[in-house]
């Protein structure tokens, strides 16, 4: 590339970066000095309540997976430095994915390096341009990639519309296979994906079911066995695509769980499996110990869930309002981006740690601050919280 030329291009980006930061998008990374966990601390100084990780059910940094992961790196070592067809599959990630198929009940599960890749590596293995997906508009950006990289016809219905999905199947009758791709709770409203119309439907025109249960795996559900649980679609659903990186330990690794068939034939072809490194022997140890907490008890689900219950009562008896729901995802609705943006900044003067979320990332004028419950967390940061933002409300009249 010549002066000129790279000249053209980092200018070019330059501006890229401008526009970002004078839209108000541009993501800053605060830095912690800290474990994952309900107290914070920043680079910036003092200590703050975390009120937004995917920390459910307070694995992050749990005692009993500290242990997990210094035995494992002791008995299997850091890493494995090649794909898992090569010299890379030790015992325990077959023992995991035989502990995940049994958790989930499903045949088979193969693991991937997160969830992203087991989303992009699906639909490009198990479709062609004979076939069809059916997604929901506000899948993922995993899904959406995936549904990308793939050649089979791609029909999006609106969001957890039956009547428009119905509509998009028979559209789509005419194609060899379909499937209907659809997050199992979506991460900025904490809404759970009507899914036992969606399987009903599926049975009714011939279609294949998958849900990306990231944010439900392992704490959701009576048992934490997700919203295929919550939904009593167990066994109804023919694909499951989650991760590891939020409720169970929250390091990094995801899977595909589903028909032996389907993930005999990802092993064969999937590239993002193929071409990445295994999955870390440590985060494989701590994702079996995950399980196996969570298998063992119902506490920690049950702590989340009363959690939960709790601070939804309390932040709406307060006046603010929240989407209704069960999930411990809690949008409290702002409306206008600046406002939602000056009360996050003024909620972390007070000690607690939240993000607003403002157009494009959500539609306008429907700004909000998310928050997400722990069953790390004890009632009196719950308290703390309510009463931060009762204060913070008291002190802006646009509130």
């Amino acid at each position: 590339m010549t002066d000129k030329s790279t000249d053209s291009f980092h200018a070019h980006l330059q501006s890229e970066l401008k526009a970002i930061q004078e839209s108000g998008l541009h993501k800053d990374e605060r830095v912690l000095l800290s474990p994952q966990g309900v107290h914070l601390s920043t680079a910036t100084g003092g200590t703050v309540l975390n009120f937004c990780a995917n920390n459910y059910l307070g694995l992050a940094n749990h005692p009993e997976i500290l242990d997990s992961a210094r035995h494992a790196l002791e008995q299997y070592g850091y890493g494995m430095a090649s794909v898992r067809f090569i010299c890379g599959t030790q015992e325990i990630h077959k023992q995991l994915e035989q502990k995940i198929s049994e958790f989930l009940q499903t045949e088979d599960t193969i693991l991937y390096s997160s969830c992203f890749d087991a989303n992009c590596g699906l639909f490009e293995t198990l479709l062609t341009e004979e076939d069809a997906v059916i997604s929901d508009r506000l899948n993922h950006a995993s899904i959406i990639d995936g549904v990308r990289l793939c050649k089979a016809n791609r029909f999006r219905y609106n969001h957890a519309d039956m009547d428009h999905l119905e509509t998009q199947l028979k559209r789509a009758q005419k194609y060899r296979h379909r499937i209907i791709a659809t997050d199992g709770v979506f991460s900025m409203d904490g809404d759970v994906a009507p899914l036992e119309e969606i399987c009903d439907l599926a049975d009714r025109y011939g279609s294949q079911v998958m849900v990306d249960d990231s944010h439900a795996t392992g704490f959701f559900g009576n048992t934490g066995r997700g919203s295929v649980e919550y939904r009593h679609v167990m066994k109804r659903v023919d694909i499951i695509t989650s991760t590891f990186g939020k409720a169970l330990g929250g390091a990094s690794g995801g899977f595909t769980s589903g028909p032996k068939e389907v993930v005999d034939l990802l092993r064969q072809r999937s590239r993002p499996y193929l071409f990445s490194n295994s999955l870390s022997p440590v985060i494989t140890a701590t994702t079996l110990k995950a399980i196996d907490i969570i298998s063992s008890s119902l506490t920690l689900i049950n702590k989340l869930r009363d959690n939960v219950k709790y601070f939804r009562s309390a932040i709406s008896g307060a006046g603010f309002d929240i989407r209704t729901g069960d999930h411990p995802i809690i949008p409290i609705m702002i409306g206008d981006a600046s406002a939602a943006k000056n009360m996050a900044d003024q909620l972390l003067e007070e000690g607690i740690y939240v993000i607003a979320f403002s157009y494009p990332v959500v539609p306008k004028d429907t700004a909000r601050i998310r928050i997400q419950i722990s069953a790390a967390h004890e009632t009196a940061h719950l308290d703390q919280a309510v009463s931060a933002f009762k204060k913070i409300k008291t002190k802006n009249a646009d509130l």
